[in-house]
């Protein structure tokens, strides 16, 4: 980029920052928003509740004519100040996930979606399946739309351990991640001493959920050989996945999953269910054991074919290897946005 440095208005939901508040989203927009000012733009954030946010107008600091990147979740609470905005800025929609996509949506959510997506001139989709959602459910036109995935951090390959048995499992524990499929299929492994799982995530988006799932993995007698680690500080989480063997996707529903390119980038294989877009994620397909979604059955019988056949493990730890150094980074995220940015400069 040359001459002047340009300027966008990054609007995002509140506490992007905040460790207690990890999410996909958070750490897209926080990672895109990093490198975007290296790219040599000018990123002015603005925070907006998005709870809130129908009561106030996320746009009143940004001057006519001015080009702004907008976090979907905040765009869906205020689909008044969007449609107002879109008369006087460029607009650009960043979509991390399809609201109308899951079965228990709240209907003022969708609502909010449908009014607002179709105003931006640009919609940044984070997978190909949320893009095809979007055309699918005529909230946005294709030639509008752009996708840029997560990218990854290159990192140290995972040492893992001998046995195949380290477990680790990445992400909020709410009902939408499928964490209760995960402790079903453990408890059908119980009788087999060979694995630990590791669940890191927050616990407190759903704390009924997640006291369910303890309690349930204590009649299952697996309280032991299962940690609830809650948020990890980036060094723990990195000390987590080093000590992987394998990372266990099991939502319900995903619109990428950056665990799980997390997890590859690192030379871990990868078991999750195939929904959204995480058979888009767990690429190669030989690094990865895909399930369908809230089948415990399936996810119990792919483990225990992870833990019984070390040849199974080798060859996809060793694909996994081989795939690592030319996962996506985060600039190469950046950039595919910073090009739909300047394209409207």
């Amino acid at each position: 980029m040359t001459g002047a440095q340009l300027v966008v208005w990054f609007v995002v939901p509140e506490g992007i920052d905040d460790p207690s508040r990890v999410s996909g989203g958070n750490v897209f927009d926080r990672r895109v928003g990093s490198e975007l000012r290296r790219l040599g733009w000018d990123v002015r954030t603005v925070e907006v509740d998005p709870a809130a946010s129908s009561a106030a107008d996320p746009f009143a600091a940004v001057p006519d004519g001015g080009l702004v990147l907008l976090d979907g979740l905040v765009a869906i609470g205020a689909p008044e100040a969007v449609e107002a905005a879109a008369r006087r800025v460029s607009l650009v929609t960043l979509v991390h996930m399809v609201a109308d996509a899951f079965p228990d949506a709240d209907p003022r959510t969708v609502e909010g979606e449908g009014r607002a997506l179709p105003h931006a001139q640009r919609v940044i989709a984070t997978s190909a399946w949320v893009r095809d959602e979007l055309v699918q459910r005529c909230l946005s036109s294709p030639e509008r739309i752009v996708v840029a995935t997560p990218g990854a951090d290159a990192a140290a390959t995972a040492e893992g351990t001998s046995t195949g048995g380290s477990l680790l499992c990445v992400g909020v524990v709410a009902p939408h991640k499928g964490q209760d499929t995960l402790i079903e299929a453990l408890a059908g492994l119980a009788s087999d001493p060979s694995w630990s799982c590791t669940i890191a995530g927050s616990v407190s988006s759903d704390r009924g959920f997640a006291e369910r799932l303890e309690t349930d993995a204590a009649r299952a007698g697996l309280s032991e050989r299962i940690t609830w680690t809650g948020v990890l500080s980036p060094d723990d989480l990195d000390a987590a996945y080093a000590r992987a063997d394998v990372l266990v996707a099991p939502s319900r529903t995903e619109s990428y999953g950056i665990a799980v390119g997390d997890a590859l980038r690192r030379g871990i294989p990868v078991i999750a269910t195939r929904v959204g877009g995480l058979p888009e994620a767990a690429r190669p397909e030989d690094a990865a054991i895909l399930v369908p979604p809230d089948d415990p059955k399936a996810l119990g019988f792919a483990l225990r074919r992870w833990i019984e056949d070390p040849g199974l493990r080798s060859r996809l730890s060793a694909a996994a290897r081989r795939a690592a150094p030319h996962r996506a980074s985060w600039r190469d995220t950046a950039r595919t946005i910073d090009q739909t940015l300047a394209g409207l400069t």
